[in-house]
């Protein structure tokens, strides 16, 4: 008999593995890669990231981590946006390198933002397809496609879980990969020691996150600077979900936290900060957490960091430490792990099953009653 969750569980497990796996296939297809990526950079292109909930999120996170990259001046704009907005981002005279990012590749909001793109900017408009099923509509499309690249994840990576998990990790691996291609292979000891330092502490805090899962909590806000605004958007969303909505949850950037949203913040609370690997921006943060701790209770607050972290005078009920070692850009995915296992041990806690914790079917796999009507002008 399938146990509650075995899905959602392996997937989480299972990241460092894939991670490597997705390396691998990215640094075997170079050239092909550069020569696309550059052929439209070199003649203005301008890279957009796009996609839905969790897909948008990966965006989020690339912009401020692609700083330096193949993809610099990047930005980021959900599909659900472009369907109701299109012409704010495509217009006959503007090009745009749009690259789509879908675990299914058969929500519908994808599919329409691809036929709105090419539609309003015709010629103008190429894809990077980012997708973790190649059976998919969108891998289809971009069988047929007359400018467009298609990068598949491995297919354990489509998580047969209504959350997404690996498929989010790894497809934002993918991306900085792709915007880093023409040095892909100086960044193998950077893959390779996020990979090996992942699945230490994935064995290592555990347990130690089932045990905070357990607190009674019933609102959660992450906190992260930079890209990790990004990962804490995505893990907002993780512990959401996997709850069904039974702990509601919210994100921020540090010093954004303190303009309205810290209201959230009362004795059924979990806090989860997302510490920066730059000692200056750390500054900014500590004043935060130091703020926080002198002025709310909590019924929790946790802090995930790349090295052991104590800020003076504050106690933290736990600190999940990531690893000091070199992981360059990359070092941004593994922080969204905590999520990941806060929720599913947080929807077991509930009586959920985490692989489909929707028992009202609010939410599904593939998004479902999305009409998307002709656009006339």
């Amino acid at each position: 008999m399938q146990s509650k969750g075995q899905y959602t569980y392996a997937e989480i497990m299972q990241q460092p593995r894939v991670w490597k796996q997705q390396y691998d296939r990215i640094a075997a297809r170079r050239q092909e890669i550069e020569t696309f990526v550059r052929s439209h950079i070199e003649r203005g292109y301008r890279v957009l990231f796009t996609g839905a909930g969790t897909s948008a999120y990966i965006g989020d996170a690339l912009v401020p981590a692609v700083a330096g990259s193949l993809f610099e001046g990047a930005a980021a704009v959900p599909t659900t946006d472009i369907i109701t907005h299109p012409a704010s981002w495509f217009t006959p005279g503007r090009n745009v390198l749009l690259v789509s990012f879908a675990r299914s590749g058969n929500s519908p909001e994808s599919l329409g933002a691809i036929k709105l793109a090419d539609r309003l900017g015709g010629e103008r408009v190429a894809h990077i397809f980012i997708t973790c099923n190649a059976e998919g509509r969108l891998a289809r499309i971009a069988a047929a496609h007359r400018d467009s690249l298609l990068l598949l994840l491995p297919a354990e990576t489509d998580d047969r879980s209504l959350a997404m998990t690996s498929s989010f990790s790894t497809m934002l691996l993918t991306a900085l990969l792709v915007s880093r291609i023409d040095r892909i292979g100086g960044d193998a000891a950077a893959v390779e020691c996020l990979a090996n330092q992942t699945a230490r502490a994935l064995e290592t805090y555990d347990s130690r996150i089932a045990a905070v899962a357990r607190r009674n909590f019933s609102r959660a806000v992450f906190l992260g600077s930079g890209a990790l605004k990004g990962i804490a958007e995505e893990s907002h969303l993780k512990l959401q979900e996997l709850t069904d909505g039974g702990v509601m949850c919210g994100f921020d950037s540090f010093l954004g936290f303190r303009h309205g949203p810290k209201a959230v913040v009362k004795e059924d609370s979990l806090l989860v900060y997302l510490v920066s690997r730059d000692p200056a921006v750390r500054r900014y943060e500590e004043d935060l957490i130091r703020q926080i701790d002198a002025n709310n209770r909590t019924a929790a607050v946790v802090a995930v960091s790349a090295e052991p972290y104590a800020v003076g005078g504050v106690s933290f009920d736990l600190n999940v430490v990531l690893g000091g070692g070199d992981t360059g850009v990359y070092g941004c995915i593994p922080y969204v792990f905590t999520a990941q296992l806060l929720g599913y041990y947080k929807s077991l806690d509930r009586g959920l099953n985490p692989d489909s914790p929707s028992v009202s079917g609010n939410i599904h796999r593939v998004v479902e009653g999305v009409t998307i009507y002709p656009y006339e002008r």
